[in-house]
Order: structure tokens, then sequence, then C-alpha cells
């Protein structure tokens, strides 16, 4: 097991090169329904850290599965964007978060989803983020405030229009151009607090270790109906009835 790979599931948050410079792993994309089970039993992973997610063009990784993972003895960190968020839902059954969004997640619980989300290309041209995430978009508000390049009316209009605006329609020159305020203005302050997030898991990746293996994990119906939907054949140890 020592001699196993971690798992990274990343896509827009950070570009694959760069996450290269942070941890040696595995490096697959966006997870989504089954996207857990597939790797594990693919990889026999050391660990995975999930940092990006799909939510929309296919569903959404499923929690079970996460516990599912937990239960083998591997360590599940999330950070960033669907990482945090599930980190933030999971915590007290052992998921790992990290970084100030999953902080973010874990004190507001009524948080919007989309906070994280944003357009990107497929994962085969390079899941390049073609919007700006709500989070990094209130942030970089925040501190074009500070640093008075807008005033605290103008940075309070360019927030109201960044949390109207659905996740696809997100950018600094669309909220900028909206309240009337020339982007330029705002650009210098770009804060990139997923990047930044995503990078901070990476760099934790190398501590973490396999756990013993817990053995209380509880199948469902629900569960495997996701895995059928998924077109994934059910584990060796699944006894039925289930739960």
């Amino acid at each position: 097991m020592a001699s196993s790979p971690a798992i990274v599931f990343l896509g827009p948050t950070l570009r694959m090169a760069e996450a290269r410079q942070f941890a040696d792993a595995v490096y697959l994309p966006p997870a989504a329904q089954g996207s857990i089970i597939q790797a594990v039993r693919r990889y026999q992973p050391r660990a995975i850290l999930i940092i990006d997610g799909l939510f929309q063009s296919e569903p959404a990784v499923r929690h079970k599965e996460i516990l599912w993972a937990l239960d083998q003895g591997i360590p599940v960190l999330g950070a960033a964007s669907m990482g945090a968020l599930r980190a933030a839902e999971l915590h007290r059954f052992g998921m790992t978060g990290i970084g100030l969004i999953y902080r973010w997640y874990r004190r507001w619980h009524g948080a919007p989803d989309d906070a994280v989300a944003v357009v990107h290309t497929p994962p085969e041209l390079g899941a390049e983020a073609l919007t700006v995430a709500l989070i990094d978009l209130l942030m970089t508000i925040k501190r074009a405030g500070r640093q008075g390049a807008v005033t605290a009316a103008q940075a309070a209009q360019l927030a109201q229009e960044a949390r109207r605006r659905n996740f696809r329609d997100r950018d600094i020159a669309a909220i900028a151009a909206a309240a009337g305020i020339d982007p330029g203005r705002l650009q210098p302050y770009l804060v990139e607090q997923k990047k930044q997030d995503a990078i901070a898991a990476l760099r934790h990746l190398h501590k973490v270790n396999p756990e013993p293996r817990k053995g209380a994990f509880v199948w469902t119906t629900n569960f495997v109906r996701d895995l059928a939907h998924a077109k994934i054949e059910l584990p060796g140890e699944v006894s039925f009835p289930i739960g």
C-alpha cells in the first residue's frame, strides 16, 4: 500500500502543469457520480483529494461513495471547489477539508453551492475556466474596496451584481460593466482563493497515509441505484438485504 499513488480530481481550479509542481499524484478529471469507486478499484490509492467536480453535465459525486472510500481506510480530502463543499458536509464522518473556502462552508451552512461553480471547457480540452467563481469575485471586490480602488457603495453594488448573476455569467468584466465601473479598476486586485486552497491541499497530500479499514459501511438501495446509473458493477462485499 505504501507504493500506492495519491489520486487528485482536478479541473478548472488549477492548471495540471502547475499542480504537478506541488504533488506527485495521479490526476483525474473532475469527480462525478461513481468516480471515487472507479478510482479506488483501478489504483488502490493511499489517499484521494477532491478539488473539482461536475454537477450539471453529469450527476455530482455522491456523499455515499466518499464514505465508502473512507471505510476502506483511504483518507479523502477536499478543498477549493466541489471538494470543499463535500468536506464541509462530511467532516463529522472523517473527510478532511483544507483551506479558507472549506472553513467558509463549515461556518456558513446556508452558503450557496454555486459560489465555487464556474463554466469550463471539457476535460479533453484542459478544463479551462471560462468564468470566475462567486467566492473569488467577492474576495476581489472586498480587496479592491480595502485598497481604495472602489468606494464602499460601488463595492456593495458589485457584490450585489455578482450574487445576482448565474454562475455561467460571472466574470469581472460583466459585473463591472453592469455596475458602471471600469473593469480595470478591479483586475489588479483579483483574488484566486480557489487556486490558493487547491495548492495548500496539494502540499498537504504527501503527509496523508492510509488508515485501518473500518468495516462499518452500510449499503443502501439508493446507493446501489446510483452505481447502476453510473454503470458500475457492485463490489464483491455487497450483501443483501440492503439497509
